[in-house]
């Protein structure tokens, strides 16, 4: 016990030059392990008198502090060299550009669904969704399509499967995006304006068709509606679309859910094999549309004798590979990267009508 202040001054010495965290080890245990001199010490003070072990006590508890203390400063100083010596060693450049990376892209379908999207929406058309697996009602009995149309056959439509004892007609994948028009003025009433874009399903598969395809269709109901708006309406969508002026020429047909129906063909040329839209003597079918008919309205809880409107509907697949010269339209459907990459847009090329549809 008399000579503590030497024990002091070995170990503090000692802490101060050792080189490593080992070094710093091996001196706690010399000191302060089971067997260290100071923790020594600390067991003679039972044979000491009480006076003496007090004052013996004191003193070795604060020679444990300040050797502790020194240890875990050391340890630190050491820790903070180690860091240093491997900043200097393992250093980065900030200021140089960084790698290039890969960036996702927009699917052509997705980015012309918001380009019509937005054109319609300036119009006042408000947009409409509905399920795809859909009813024999709206998908059928509601859009005038009689039991015997070629749709309603199993080599048209993909029909979901029922229970052998169930009577009810079976479901379908939907065939077109006309049952949401029915659930919106069923919803809504008169008068309403929307568009009904999704994905739709028919049993078709060759360069320009797919069992698998997007459609969307248009619907305004009110009291004095008539062909010249509809017109109108498709002139106006076609010309933003295109960003060129369209005409549009109306040839008449036949659809179950409209009277009168009309094909729509829009003005174009070929020039040296490349479409151009808006230009010469030619007509290329885009839609087909009309007048609502009485007994949809009715279906829909319209009443046809105080309102009328008309509907039409394209497909977004083929507006797509007609504005952005895209040939086949299975290649829409096949996650080719290579093809992504080159048809693809960026994600902030977000389509408004007064800023630009397309970058």
């Amino acid at each position: 016990m008399s000579d503590l202040q030497a024990l002091k001054g070995k170990y503090l010495a000692g802490i101060a030059a050792a080189a490593d965290e080992g070094a710093l080890e091996e001196l706690r245990l010399a000191a302060l392990g089971k067997k260290g001199e100071i923790s020594l010490l600390m067991r003679e003070l039972g044979g000491m008198a009480p006076e003496a072990r007090q004052a013996a006590g004191a003193r070795l508890n604060v020679l444990k502090d300040e050797i502790d203390a020194a240890l875990r400063a050391r340890k630190a100083g050491l820790a903070d060299a180690a860091l240093d010596a491997r900043l200097s060693a393992e250093w980065l450049d900030v200021t140089l550009p960084a790698r290039p990376r890969r960036t996702g892209t927009i699917h052509p379908v997705s980015q012309v669904m918001e380009e019509v999207t937005a054109i319609f929406a300036d119009m006042g058309f408000a947009v409409a969704e509905g399920p795809q697996v859909e009813s024999d009602f709206f998908n059928f009995d509601a859009l005038n399509i009689a039991p015997e149309h070629p749709a309603r056959q199993e080599h048209d439509t993909f029909f979901m499967a029922r229970a052998a004892d169930d009577p009810r007609p079976p479901h379908v994948l939907r065939t077109h995006t006309s049952p949401v028009q029915i659930r919106a003025m069923q919803a809504q009433g008169a008068p309403i304006r929307v568009i009904a874009p999704g994905r739709v399903y028919r049993m078709d598969m060759d360069q320009t068709h797919a069992p698998m395809f997007h459609q969307i269709e248009g619907l305004a109901i009110g009291r004095d509606i008539s062909m010249a708006n509809l017109k109108w309406t498709l002139e106006e969508f076609f010309s933003a679309f295109f960003e060129t002026k369209v005409r549009t020429r109306f040839r008449a047909s036949h659809f179950p859910f409209t009277e009168p129906s009309a094909e729509v063909d829009i003005q174009c040329s070929w020039v040296n094999g490349q479409l151009r839209i808006g230009e010469g003597s030619g007509w290329l079918e885009v839609l087909g549309s009309g007048m609502v008919h009485p007994k949809v309205l009715t279906a829909a809880g319209v009443d046809p004798t105080e309102w009328q409107g008309f509907a039409f509907g394209m497909g977004i697949d083929r507006l797509a590979m007609l504005k952005y010269g895209i040939p086949d339209l299975r290649a829409f459907f096949e996650s080719d990267l290579r093809w992504l990459r080159h048809y693809g847009f960026a994600a902030g090329d977000v389509p408004t009508v007064h800023g630009g549809l397309s970058r």
